[in-house]
C-alpha cells in the first residue's frame, strides 16, 4: 500500500467535501486515514496456509472457537461491518493452536469483503489446510453501511457455511449447542 498517494487522496476528498485541511482538526487527517487503511486491510498481507501450517498430530473431538470479535470494510461503500464469528471443525489427524482460528478470521476480515464470502473463505481454509473431518461456520454481524445509509434496521446478518460431518444432523446440533453455552 502506498501510505504517501493514500493520504493525498484523503487530503482531496476532504477538499472536495468542502473541508480546510489546514484547520487544526484535519491537519493530521490525511496520515491518520492512510495509518487506518493499512491496518483495516492487513489481511491481504496474511496467507492462510501460514496461518495454519503449525498444527499438533493430535486426534481429539470437535474444537469450538466461539465469539472471536471482528471487524471488517464492506466491499461496495468501504463502511465497517463487525460482529462475531464461530468455528468448529472435528480433527481428523492434526488440530492448530486455538490462537490461530482467531488468525483466520483476522486474515480475512481485515480485507474489503463480503460477509458472505468471508464465511466460505473461512470454511474452505480449514477445510484444505486442515482436512478435518467437519467445518462448521457461522459469522453474524453489523452492517454500518445498511444502519447508515437508507435501512435503519439494526440487524443481525447471519451467514453460515457447513462441511463434511457438520452436514450430519447430531455434528450440527452438537455445534450450535456449543454455540448456546
Amino acid at each position: 500500500m502506498d501510505k504517501k498517494r493514500i493520504q493525498d487522496l484523503a487530503r482531496t476528498l476532504l477538499v472536495e467535501m468542502g473541508e480546510d485541511t489546514t484547520r487544526e482538526g484535519l491537519r493530521d487527517t490525511p496520515r491518520r486515514v492512510a495509518d487506518m487503511y493499512a491496518e483495516l486491510t492487513e489481511g491481504y498481507s496474511m496467507n492462510p496456509k501460514d496461518i495454519l501450517s503449525k498444527e499438533w498430530h493430535e486426534v481429539t473431538g470437535m474444537v469450538v472457537a466461539k465469539d472471536i470479535e471482528f471487524f471488517s470494510l464492506c466491499e461496495h461503500h468501504i463502511l465497517p461491518f463487525y460482529g462475531k464469528a464461530h468455528l468448529g471443525y472435528i480433527p481428523s489427524k492434526k488440530v492448530v493452536g486455538l490462537s490461530k482460528l482467531v488468525r483466520l478470521v483476522d486474515c480475512y476480515s481485515r480485507r474489503l469483503q463480503l460477509q458472505e464470502r468471508m464465511t466460505k473463505q473461512i470454511a474452505d481454509a480449514l477445510n484444505v489446510n486442515l482436512r478435518p473431518l467437519g467445518v462448521a461456520v457461522v459469522i453474524q454481524a453489523r452492517h454500518l453501511c445498511m444502519e447508515m445509509r437508507g435501512v435503519k434496521s439494526g440487524a443481525n446478518i447471519v451467514t453460515s457455511e457447513i462441511r463434511g460431518q457438520f452436514e450430519k444432523y447430531e455434528s450440527r446440533n452438537e455445534f450450535f449447542e456449543m454455540l448456546k453455552r
